[in-house]
């Protein structure tokens, strides 16, 4: 056979099914666009930022894996509409081995327009991409952009393997099928299928049980460890449920003969029972997609809308230093620089304190408190406290109090506005402490529930009490790490300052300038020195949530469009004999209707009751990430879900107008 044939032949098919393919190539082509963009912003180096060429790199990775899965995915949709052509050929004495060549041509051709106009729309709209991550990020530099030529080769080569991966298989799946089959090809899957009880009752299981973590999650630390555990059981309960238990219920509301036997019921309900089995698979998609686009939007979203809330709660105080070994001269030191720079920089200085204090984590069960090895710490346990022992003296300046202690007595405080009151006695690593009282309030943090690890304040009757604490601390924790150094009673000094945010940038940065120089072990923390960082990172993390949840409904548009188009053909010839034996085009199109709603916006329910369940365990996860504000998350969420919602029915205006012409 002459070799332009085969080029005829796959020009020729490709136009014969434009309505697949061109959908198919666009998407395919946006794809290598955004891999592109992704790839090129990672390897710039003038994004000196560690934190936000992490994240990209991060996602660069999620891109990757999201390209094959889900071209390989939208591949099998073609295959399905091709394969009763592809048996035409083959029984028209077309050998299997033309048909290659002929799809080979035929990808070729798609990856070529494809990747190229995924690389160039890459070049083109790269600039653009990084100057919205510019704006994000907030931050002022002079543009120094170039095209990647390295980003450029990685999409080549990655996007010509994955062509190269779904011809394979498309070849594969030509030469295991005889001519018989592949006409039958599209219509696969018609048998009606059998309830299959055990799944259903996975499903259930997989569901429930990620819901239980999400319900029932109240440790930060713990939310972090179970959500992925969580997240892969509802994805895979999600996928169980739509193959099996939409086929149960399906058949119950078959033996329903109120609903099952009115005339868009009864058709709408037997039809989908035959192809849920291929059906089942498309809509766990779209609900897990769509699932993924709401909370990586409203998540990145309320991040970004309330910083600063995240840095308020991170940084309680303007600008706090600590001394880790501190000394009169040290101390005198470092409230001489602040005075110093706070008038020098124009601001002035309000709420300022300073306290020495002494700080483990310690294991709580019921009354009594043990000192937490590493192993603990680090196991997300929920009995886990930060135990911080603070001097009568210290507490009475703060306080403006003239309370006394004995050795044996102790004041606490606990910042979590949901505890229980302990009782008249503590037990702290072992020895009994009379507790004096409970304090309802205290200076140095205000009752919250923002906290990712519980922790208690207790005031002791000295500092020698206290180096006494640490000591046994120490004694305890060097054996797991002897490299360990020795632990002293430390001092704060915190302040915040009142003027424009600039002047208090400035004057922090002074403070941590000079303090670091002339007040050796010390560490210093400023608000607004920091906003420019977390900027970087919650910004960057905005940046890829949008770019990712844009692709993500991307995906889910084309497996929309491509569900409904696909069932448009399968229903067309049951429609139309439906109507030959006596069913009129209203009662044709009312049974259309009803199939489509009821298949359509069920991915859709079942993404916002997912979001619904999980929305305590994100408020958790948002802690982490010092976001406690959960009535702005609320809002993003609700906001998210409502626009998502419009743009999901504008998306089914679109295709199920497609679905009706074709059927009609």
């Amino acid at each position: 056979m002459n070799s332009s044939i085969y080029s005829r032949l796959a020009v020729t098919n490709l136009k014969n099914n434009h309505k697949t393919y061109i959908p198919y190539i666009l998407t395919a082509a946006l794809t290598v666009m955004m891999y592109y963009i992704l790839d090129a912003l990672s390897r710039n180096e003038s994004v000196g930022w560690q934190d936000v060429r992490l994240v990209l790199s991060y996602a660069v990775m999620v891109v990757m894996v999201f390209s094959v899965i889900f071209l390989f995915y939208t591949n099998s949709f073609l295959m399905k509409r091709r394969k009763k052509e592809v048996g035409m050929y083959n029984v028209l004495g077309m050998g299997k081995i033309h048909i290659a060549k002929m799809f080979s041509v035929e990808t070729l051709i798609t990856a070529a327009v494809s990747i190229g106009a995924g690389i160039a729309g890459g070049i083109l709209l790269g600039k653009l991409m990084w100057l919205v991550l510019l704006k994000i990020l907030h931050y002022d530099v002079n543009m120094d952009f170039a095209v990647s030529g390295t980003a450029a080769a990685h999409t080549l080569m990655l996007f010509s393997a994955i062509f190269g991966m779904t011809l394979v298989y498309n070849l594969w799946q030509i030469k295991l099928a005889n001519p018989v089959e592949l006409l039958r090809g599209g219509n696969a899957g018609e048998r009606e299928p059998k309830t299959k009880r055990l799944l259903a009752a996975a499903g259930v299981l997989l569901v429930g049980f990620g819901y239980y973590v999400a319900l029932t999650t109240e440790s930060p630390l713990q939310a972090l460890q179970l959500f992925f555990v969580a997240v892969l059981c509802v994805i895979l309960g999600t996928y169980a449920l739509f193959a099996a238990g939409s086929i149960a219920l399906l058949k119950l509301l078959k033996k329903k003969k109120s609903f099952y036997y009115e005339t868009r019921h009864f058709t709408a309900v037997s039809g989908m029972i035959y192809r849920m089995k291929q059906n089942a698979a498309g809509l766990a998609n779209i609900c897990i997609l769509s699932t993924m686009v709401l909370v990586m939007i409203s998540t990145t979203i309320c991040m970004y809308m309330g910083m600063d809330d995240i840095l308020t709660t991170r940084y309680p105080r303007e600008f706090e230093v600590t001394c880790f070994y501190p000394d009169g001269e040290a101390e005198e030191k470092i409230l001489k620089i602040i005075d110093e720079e706070v008038k020098k920089a124009g601001v002035s200085a309000k709420a300022q304190m300073g306290y020495h204090y002494g700080g483990v984590a310690t294991l709580k069960k019921g009354n009594e408190f043990k000192i937490a090895v590493d192993g603990d710490v680090y196991s997300g346990k929920p009995d886990i406290y930060e135990l911080e022992m603070i001097p009568l003296e210290d507490y009475n300046a703060l306080e403006g109090q003239n309370v006394s202690l004995k050795e044996d007595e102790v004041l606490l405080y606990n910042p979590d506005k949901n505890a229980e009151k302990m009782g008249n006695t503590v037990w702290i690593e072992g020895v009994s402490y009379k507790v004096l009282e409970e304090l309802e309030a205290f200076s140095l943090e205000e009752k919250n529930a923002s906290r990712i690890v519980g922790g208690y304040y207790v005031v002791v009757k000295d500092k020698e009490q206290i180096q006494e604490f640490l000591n046994a601390a120490y004694e305890r924790l060097k054996k797991e790490n002897p490299q360990l150094g020795t632990i002293e009673v430390q001092y704060k000094a915190c302040l915040d300052l009142e003027g424009a945010k600039e002047d208090c940038r400035r004057a922090e940065a002074a403070l941590k300038e000079r303090i670091k120089k002339e007040v050796p072990d010390s560490y210093c923390d400023g608000r607004e020195m920091e906003r420019e960082t977390f900027y970087l990172l919650y910004g960057g993390l905005f940046f890829i949530g949008l770019y990712l949840g844009l692709m993500f409904l991307m995906a889910t548009v084309l497996i929309i469009y491509y569900k409904q188009i696909s069932e448009g053909y399968d229903d067309r010839e049951r429609y139309q004999i439906m109507q030959k034996v006596g069913m009129s085009k209203k009662e044709v199109r009312q049974s259309i209707r009803s199939q489509v709603l009821m298949v359509f916006f069920l991915p859709l329910a079942v993404s916002v009751l997912h979001i619904a369940v999980a929305f305590k365990v994100i408020t958790k996860l948002l802690t982490i990430f010092n976001m406690v504000n959960v009535p702005l998350f609320f809002s993003c969420t609700i906001a998210t879900v409502a626009v998502f919602a419009v743009f999901y029915a504008v998306v089914f205006g679109v295709t199920a107008r497609e679905y009706y012409r074709i059927v009609g």
